[in-house]
């Protein structure tokens, strides 16, 4: 159910025209610099480092993404989820998630909307947390449903999982197990994502 991930650079005021999506969640965090969206349901924001956006595309939406500082690049990941509706009406949220609370924890950014919680809401039964992992400490992960499976993204830093290291701008799916750790050898950045198999 994740489809892509994809780790851009956008030059300093460059970005992209206005472009279609439909039946997507799309869920866009902005690592350094700035993000300015724009779209046909007449938003326009700029998203900053430790906030995240979400939309969810539905029936069809109409939007552009431009860095706003002609001198400085803007790194960002975005997402795309398939989601679990189809065709339903288009909506956008953003929030501000402050990094202390996720030092050496899992701060929830994503989460179904049929859920009561701190996580910005999309249509699907997916789960997506942030957390910084300090030197010698331990974060672990027990999935909602054994169909479920994890795709863990290290912005920035040095962990492992089981037997797997990871460095920065490493990744790993996780799947067949109820739960996980992630054990940081040096000050880490991490991204988990929780998304059902099939």
């Amino acid at each position: 159910m994740l489809r892509v991930l994809n780790d851009d650079i956008v030059a300093g005021g460059k970005g992209f025209g206005k472009h279609p999506h439909d039946n997507m969640e799309i869920i866009t965090i902005v690592l350094d610099g700035a993000l300015e969206h724009k779209d046909s349901m007449g938003h326009t924001e700029q998203i900053v480092p430790n906030e995240v956006q979400v939309m969810s595309a539905g029936s069809g939406v109409v939007h552009s993404e431009y860095n706003p500082d002609p001198n400085k690049k803007t790194n960002l990941l975005q997402t795309w989820i398939f989601p679990n509706k189809k065709n339903v009406q288009p909506r956008y949220d953003q929030k501000m998630f402050p990094i202390e609370d996720r030092i050496n924890k899992l701060q929830l950014l994503v989460s179904p909307i049929d859920n009561n919680d701190a996580g910005l809401k999309i249509h699907q039964d997916a789960w997506i947390y942030r957390s910084t992992v300090e030197n010698g400490n331990i974060v672990s992960h027990t999935l909602h449903s054994n169909n479920h499976g994890a795709y863990i993204f290290v912005i920035d830093g040095k962990v492992s999982v089981g037997e797997q290291v990871l460095n920065k701008r490493d990744a790993l799916g996780v799947s067949e197990t109820d739960s996980f750790d992630i054990t940081a050898t040096e000050k880490s950045d991490v991204i988990i994502f929780e998304v059902p198999m099939s």
